[in-house]
């Protein structure tokens, strides 16, 4: 027994033993390293090395090969104009980076850029994580604009010219624009010429920039945007400001925030304070006035001007129910109403008691509020679809009022009712703006059908958001009213998480082209939309994110190819945006990243 147990132990540390060495040896054996060359405009393996060598070449690895390999190198979206990217690739210091200020037009415009280019800062620091290593080389970036600060707005100019030039250890960028705004994006795109290589995460990384460019550029499309919805689901400040940092560092400049429905109602007004008591989730699922104008300056230093949605008079419910008990009638009737169907188009119901002045009090409360805050003339969106004729002809009070003022009950004579709420409401509105100057966005709806719009809607002040095809697109913008492009079957992100809908990939984003009218310039571009009934703070990057930029590049550059010959640049951009903190879905097998032309995956 006992010569039995010796074996057995002898066996077992001859075992750990040979477990041990194998290990051990594994260990000592160098990684191989895979070296990329540009070959045909496209990044190729060209050997493998044994990573223990010192790396002398900093083109050697991917990311580095990638921003002068190809006509538009890794930058996204690609430049509209001149584009012109050449070796060499030179290495530089983040603390030998200087901004020169001096050409901008006025002092707050400067701010702005000090802003602007802190925005840059951090954005390398972050790609070359633990540390940045230090060289001797030095960037300065000379910004020039010639155009006094104002807001962003449709009309602004989102051009700008890049120059960078190398002598010895000077790297020398110039950013010409007319606004700043076209400088931060001249900013973005030198971010995007930008990279860092390096063996050790432990150790840092090198910086690196492409050290011979000229890009002259400007969007082909003024509206470029992203809708989210923080009704159905609550998204933490911290959310959404990540989505603006990514829509900033692929040149999106509207966020569209679809701020209520009739789930939730989580702004925090200080007029009408009841709105979100009533209506939020919780006392810490609110926005507060305060972070609500912390995050118009947040977006803007990154080139997003936000418009705000107060969806009216259907999608309203929670947040509107207190005031029978305050004396002021029912502002909100279907809440809540079983079964859903008979009442809405998807639960809870809720609509707008249009014959009840008070409505109109407390929305221009709302407006007044809102108003105040957001940048003078910016756009409002005042929803405005989905109005159900069955919720307003089950309310015996509407009934009642109805037949009193010698209507019928037709679908005609409720269309009348409906086109009145927006006057009443737009009469409030700009009671409270002190103009009717200011552009006013409505969904698309049968209010906006071609056949009747003109009776209900002026031209001149309403754009229509059109969701339901491109058909009426084209209609509306011939008969002269302002469109935005939100067609539902390629640009509704939440689709494919619901029956009867369908997922659709970046790639049919991205080769879905503008339609074309004979006013094509009052299609003013096109936004994706993220309504949250499947999406809060733990996934909204993966379902937003590349496909977003994939309209990005659409509406900035409006390529005549298709996104196949687009693939590569977007792989470099995902793994831009991880660098910076964003989570966005995987669109290859990693392998394939690598292997630029080898790897078609089909749409």
């Amino acid at each position: 027994m006992g010569s039995c147990a010796y074996y057995m132990t002898c066996a077992l540390f001859i075992f750990q033993l040979v477990v041990t060495n194998e290990a051990t040896a594994k260990n000592s054996l160098p990684f191989i390293r895979k070296i990329y060359k540009c070959v045909d405009n496209k990044c190729k393996i060209s050997e493998f090395q044994d990573e223990s060598k010192e790396i002398n070449d900093v083109n050697e690895s991917l990311d580095v090969c990638q921003l002068t390999c190809g006509q538009y190198g890794s930058l996204w979206p690609r430049p509209t104009n001149t584009t012109s990217i050449k070796d060499p690739v030179v290495k530089f210091g983040l603390d030998n980076v200087v901004f020169n200020l001096t050409s901008v037009a006025d002092e707050l415009g400067k701010q702005y850029m000090v802003e602007a280019s802190e925005v840059l800062m951090s954005s390398l620091r972050k790609i070359c994580e633990p540390r940045c290593i230090p060289d001797d080389n030095s960037l300065t970036v000379f910004i020039t604009t010639d155009t006094p600060f104002t807001n962003i707005k449709l009309s602004t100019d989102e051009s700008y010219q890049l120059n960078i030039f190398t002598d010895l250890s000077q790297i020398t960028t110039k950013i010409t624009a007319r606004t700043v705004y076209g400088a931060r994006n001249g900013l973005e795109t030198l971010r995007q010429l930008i990279t860092s290589y390096g063996r050790s995460k432990l150790n840092g990384k090198t910086l690196v920039i492409a050290g011979e460019v000229e890009i002259v550029d400007r969007p082909v499309y003024a509206y470029r945007g992203f809708m989210l919805d923080t009704s159905r689901n609550y998204f933490p400040l911290s959310a959404i400001k990540r989505t603006i940092d990514a829509m900033g560092h692929s040149k999106l400049n509207v966020f569209h925030w679809h701020a209520t429905d009739s789930h939730s109602f989580p702004l925090d007004l200080p007029s009408a304070p009841q709105m979100a008591r009533y209506g939020a989730y919780s006392s810490e699922k609110i926005y507060s006035y305060a972070e609500i104008k912390e995050l118009l300056r947040y977006a803007l230093v990154r080139g997003v001007r936000i418009i705000m949605e107060i969806d009216s008079p259907a999608h309203a419910g929670h947040g509107w129910q207190w005031g029978k008990d305050y004396g002021y009638g029912n502002m909100v009737i279907c809440l809540g109403n079983h079964p859903w169907w008979d009442y809405c188009v998807q639960p809870p119901c809720g609509q707008l008691n249009p014959i009840n002045n008070h409505t109109y009090t407390w929305l221009g409360k709302i407006y007044k509020d809102l108003v105040d805050v957001f940048p003078e003339g910016e756009a409002f969106h005042m929803g405005g679809d989905e109005v159900a004729v069955r919720c307003w002809n089950t309310s015996a009070e509407i009934v009642d009022w109805m037949q009193s003022n010698k209507r019928n009950l037709t679908e005609s004579a409720y269309l009348d009712l409906w086109a009145e709420f927006h006057s009443k409401a737009l009469t409030v509105y700009d009671h409270e703006v002190g103009n009717s100057n200011s552009d006013i966005i409505v969904w698309s709806s049968g209010l906006t059908d071609p056949n009747i719009i003109e009776k209900h809607l002026d031209k001149k002040r309403y754009t229509i958001e059109v969701w339901e095809g491109n058909t009426d697109v084209v209609s509306l913008s011939n008969l002269g009213y302002k469109v935005i492009v939100a067609v539902e079957d390629v640009y509704y992100l939440d689709h494919g998480l619901r029956p009867p809908t369908t997922y659709h990939s970046w790639k049919v984003i991205y080769n879905n082209k503008m339609p074309m009218t004979n006013n094509s310039n009052l299609v003013l571009g096109a936004e994706t939309c993220m309504f949250s009934e499947f999406a809060d703070d733990f996934n909204l990057d993966i379902k937003v994110w590349p496909r977003a930029a994939a309209l990005a590049e659409r509406l900035w550059a409006d390529p005549s190819t298709n996104a196949l010959a687009a693939e590569y640049r977007l792989l470099q951009h995902r793994e831009r945006l991880v660098s910076l903190g964003i989570s966005p879905d995987r669109i290859t097998p990693e392998w394939c990243n690598d292997r630029e032309g080898e790897c078609i995956i089909s749409y």
